[in-house]
């Protein structure tokens, strides 16, 4: 199996799946949100792997959605409404693919995650961040709601209260802040980031496979019983690609202008 925009390694019970669009400080294009989508799926039938640790390559793990993908915003701006609610299924389908990884998950997050890219490690089992990191949610500041069914999985580590701050405010959030939330699990020196993700990684691996899976499954269906009102978070986020909002959002950050 092979991926232009990220690698996948299996090295004994712990894979590494890597983002590797360093350049763009690992954006999501649409390609890129495939690729990790079929990475994800393809441990369901693994039984020799026992972790699964994500991570971005550069200064980033993942600045979010890429605004300059033309697949997207072309199927975005040529597309009827039904398209674009299409559109936002492979976000969905990326969250759900890694939410669906048997083996326990680590987000070993640096530099920024925003928006798509702080989705990603709550749909991990556990996030470790440098001491430096930033996370949030900008869509607000788009125009846009935040979809691909990733609104529970924020709700399930901080609550109500946080969340909002999060979503409605938009803000990327320092990493001590993080912490004392329960977004993050850890926060460790920038240098030390690899080796934490794989000390941990260790250790889950030591744990008894069939059972560590079966809690994980277990406790992903009690936080996800909230999901089930999600289902028109898609919907919401076709709407509000219609507004004037992002298409300025989106200009401007094409020609560097600050809002």
């Amino acid at each position: 199996m092979s991926f232009k925009f990220l690698t996948l390694e299996r090295d004994g019970q712990i894979a590494h799946i890597t983002l590797s669009r360093a350049d763009c400080g690992n954006a999501l294009s649409l390609a890129l949100m495939r690729e990790i989508t079929e990475a994800a799926n393809s441990f369901k039938y693994d039984t020799e792997t026992r972790v699964v640790i994500f991570r971005g390559e550069g200064k980033h793990f993942c600045v979010g959605a890429d605004l300059k993908d033309e697949e997207r915003w072309k199927a975005g701006e040529d597309g009827d409404l039904l398209t674009k609610t299409r559109l936002t299924q492979v976000g969905r389908d990326l969250i759900e693919s890694i939410l669906g990884i048997n083996q326990i998950t680590i987000a070993a997050v640096q530099g920024a995650a925003a928006g798509g890219g702080a989705c990603i490690p709550t749909a991990c089992d556990f996030r470790i961040g440098t001491d430096n990191c930033i996370i949030g949610y900008p869509e607000v500041k788009l125009g846009m709601n935040l979809s691909w069914g990733a609104l529970p999985l924020c709700y399930n580590l901080v609550g109500p209260a946080v969340s909002k701050r999060l979503v409605i405010g938009g803000e990327l959030e320092q990493a001590q802040d993080l912490l004392s939330w329960g977004f993050l699990d850890e926060i460790v020196a920038e240098g030390e980031l690899e080796s934490r993700a794989l000390e941990m990684a260790k250790f889950y691996a030591s744990r008894p496979p069939l059972a560590a899976q079966m809690i994980k499954r277990g406790i992903n269906a009690i936080q996800m019983s909230t999901a089930a009102v999600m289902h028109m978070d898609g919907d919401q986020n076709a709407l509000a690609t219609l507004s004037d909002d992002i298409k300025h959002a989106r200009e401007a950050f094409l020609n560097k202008v600050k809002n």
